[in-house]
Order: structure tokens, then sequence, then C-alpha cells
């Protein structure tokens, strides 16, 4: 049985990414990865104790082998293959353009992953608008639209939805029935996004949009053999699991086969790095900075989270007497992605859910209530999703000011992005 106060550390960690940045001279600290990893320790180490002394260390090391180590390699392999491609240029920054590049993201990211598409994009983005005076709410928008919502056509878009294709779901189960979702939330934040870029567009000095249209610059591509490499990524996500080597599987293999996939994603790295010229990841201004702030602090949320999915896990006939319908799960899995990691909140509440023909996996409704709440509320906060504080971070790199942890919510998602899946909950679910 998890206690009520176990789940501290976590609400603890948190609260440290949410307030030590706007804390006087303490934000400073905190902008170092280092002392992020400090706090995910002091915080980590004494509920990795306090699990493995109550007999509960399987359950931590799970969390850390089989879904911390997987998250990161994945993330990290999608980071250095996209950037290892070098989109250099500088559109004008038109409305419409930046319209465009969004479009785009939403459309790839179902294809190469959130983290992918983010991680392609984004430099050229803010490449575009650089001499922008505003741009703040396109960076906001850039991590809902292309970060976030747009994954939810297939497994390789968001973790949470390939863990449920490995519960058993078609590969084209999301293809098949939520393109409707997808479309109705792309059209609308893409239409919210241009009026309000439009807004500020027109309010921009005229000698910003004079520089923006004289520094044009016609795109180029170089690094295409990450291409490549990206590819081996989305087919190694697909085919290197148990559905196609059983033998991953099975109840008494060895840890080094079950990750065989991250293996594989460790291989991709090297090989990517190995393969790109060095000049290609300077003109495309890389920087190890955002996945190690990545790897720091979900380090610390995934150790201090194990207890409080233990212990939602422990409520399950509690909570199922509360929530029973399906636009429930939307809220109740999007409210949880948007603090803890969404691939394992969708996995908790596909097991509270009323089965489907396929043993352990959730029914249509419910699995399609799941997913909307796991993929789009993920955008929520900057920890929802391991994209968003990538893009926060290069972002900062490019000194722009980002809004704090509330800031964000306040300012942002819960004004714009809520509202937004309200609508589509009302019209689909």
């Amino acid at each position: 049985m998890i206690p009520a106060w176990m789940l501290i550390p976590f609400v603890v960690m948190l609260l440290c990414i949410a307030v030590l940045p706007l804390v006087p001279h303490v934000g400073e600290w905190w902008e170092h990865n280092l002392h992020k990893l400090y706090v995910s320790l002091i915080l980590g180490v004494p509920v990795g104790i306090w699990l493995c002394v109550n007999g509960m260390s399987h359950d931590l090391i799970h969390q850390m082998i089989y879904d911390y180590v997987p998250f990161i390699l994945l993330l990290m392999a999608l980071f250095v293959t996209t950037g290892g491609i070098c989109i250099r240029g500088d559109l004008k920054a038109t409305p419409m353009t930046n319209t465009v590049i969004m479009a785009l993201g939403w459309v790839l990211a179902s294809f190469m992953g959130t983290t992918g598409a983010a991680m392609l994009l984004i430099r050229l983005l803010l490449s575009t608008i650089k001499q922008r005076k505003y741009k703040v709410h396109t960076v906001l928008f850039f991590i809902a639209i292309v970060a976030n919502c747009g994954g939810l056509l297939s497994p390789l878009g968001d973790p949470p939805l390939f863990l449920l294709f490995q519960k058993g779901a078609d590969f084209m189960w999301w293809m098949q029935n939520m393109v409707g979702e997808w479309l109705v939330t792309g059209a609308l934040l893409l239409a919210i996004y241009y009026v309000t870029d439009l807004y500020y567009y027109k309010k921009e000095p005229m000698e910003n949009i004079r520089a923006d249209i004289s520094e044009a610059r016609q795109l180029r591509m170089t690094g295409l053999i990450n291409i490549l490499w990206l590819l081996c990524v989305i087919a190694s996500t697909m085919f290197i699991n148990p559905k196609y080597i059983p033998a991953m599987g099975a109840e008494h293999a060895p840890w080094y086969l079950k990750l065989l996939r991250e293996w594989a994603f460790i291989l991709i790295i090297g090989a990517s790095w190995w393969t790109t010229k060095k000049a290609v990841r300077v003109n495309n201004n890389y920087s190890w900075t955002p996945i190690l702030e990545v790897a720091c602090v979900f380090l610390g949320i995934f150790v201090t989270m194990t207890p409080a999915l233990m212990f939602l896990e422990e409520m399950k006939e509690s909570i199922q007497q509360v929530i029973s319908e399906p636009w429930q799960y939307v809220y109740m899995t999007g409210a949880l992605s948007a603090f803890l990691d969404n691939a394992p909140t969708a996995m908790v509440f596909n097991s509270m859910a009323p089965s489907g023909e396929i043993a352990g996996l959730a029914s249509d409704a419910f699995l399609k209530a799941i997913s909307m709440g796991a993929v789009f509320f993920g955008a929520l906060t900057y920890i929802g999703n391991g994209p968003n504080f990538m893009v926060k971070s290069i972002a900062e790199q490019e000194k722009i000011e980002m809004p704090s942890f509330f800031g964000y919510m306040i300012k942002f998602s819960l004004i714009i992005l809520l509202p937004v899946y309200i609508i589509v909950q009302l019209l689909f679910i």
C-alpha cells in the first residue's frame, strides 16, 4: 500500500520546475543542467531507497529501465538525427509563411514523431521570425501544434500511442478512427495562430518588417544522410518490438533482449553523429543542452512519479466508481498527462477502462478518449511531453524570453488550448 505522503517528492519536483526559475538569483542557479540533476537526485534517491526497502524495487527498476531509458533514447535518437539536418534560409516571416511551417510540422508529427518534427522545424521557424519583435506566441503555438497535437494519427506520433499499439491496437487504428479529431484540432489551432500572428504582425515596427524582407534567403538543406538515419529510427520503432520479435516479450527474456530497440537507437545515434559533417551541426546551432535538460529533469520526474502511478493503480476501483464515461477519461487522462508522463498515464487508464475485443485493450470509445487526453493535453504544461522542454530550451538559446511554468498555463494553454480541446471533445466523444 502506497501512503499518500509518498506523493510529496513528486509534487515538490513539479514545484521546483515551476517555481525555481521565478525566484531571484535561484533562477540563474536553476538554469544549469547539473543543478537540475542535483535536485532530481536529492528528491529521487530517497524515493528509490524507500521503494527498495519496502519490497518495491521491481517497480522502480521497471520504471527506470523499461520506461525512462527507452523514453530518453528515443528522444535522443530523434534529436540527434533531426539535429543533423540543417535547413538554412530565412523566409519572410508573414503570418501565412509561419502558419504553413506549423501546418507542415502538424502533418509530419504523426509520421516522424512529435520530437522529430519539432526538432526538424524549430530552427527554421526561429530563423524565419528572428527579425520579428513579437515571437513568443509563435513558439507557444509551435509547442502545441507540432510538439503535441500533430502526433495523433499513428503509434509513431507519440509514446502513449505506441504503447497502446504494443497492447494490440492495429497500427492503422488511429488513422481510421481519429482523423476527425486530428483535423478539427489542427484546423482550429492553425486558424487561431494565423489570426494571432496577423494581429502581432500589424504591430511590428516598420524597421523590423524591412529587415525581415531584406534579409530573406532561399532554403537550402544539408546533412541529408540523416534522413536515412531518421527513417531507421522510425523503422526501429515500428518493427523492433515483441509483435515482430516475440522473444523480446518473453516473460524471462534478458534485459538486453527486451531493450533490443534501444540498442538500435544507440547505433543510429552513433551513425548519425559519425556521418554528419561537423559544419552542418555548427550551422544548425546544434547543442546538447536541450536533450540533457530533458534527461536531468525527467530523471527526477520518473523516479518520484513511480509511487504516484502505483497509488493510482491501487485506487483503480474507487476511480472506476467516479469515472465511467469516455468523455471523463479524456479529462482524467489529460489532466494527469499534463503533469505526469503521458505514456504510463495512458497505460493506467487503459487498464481501468472497459475492455474491447482485444484482451488488455480498452474498447474503441475509451481508446479514443485515452488517446486524445494523452496526446493533446501534453501541451498544457512544459513537462507534459518531452519535446516541450526541448523547444523551450532552444528558443531560450535564441534569446526568446519564454513564459514561466505557470505563465505558460495562465497566458496560453488554459485560455487557448483547453477551450479547443473541450470543443473537440463535445464534437467527437
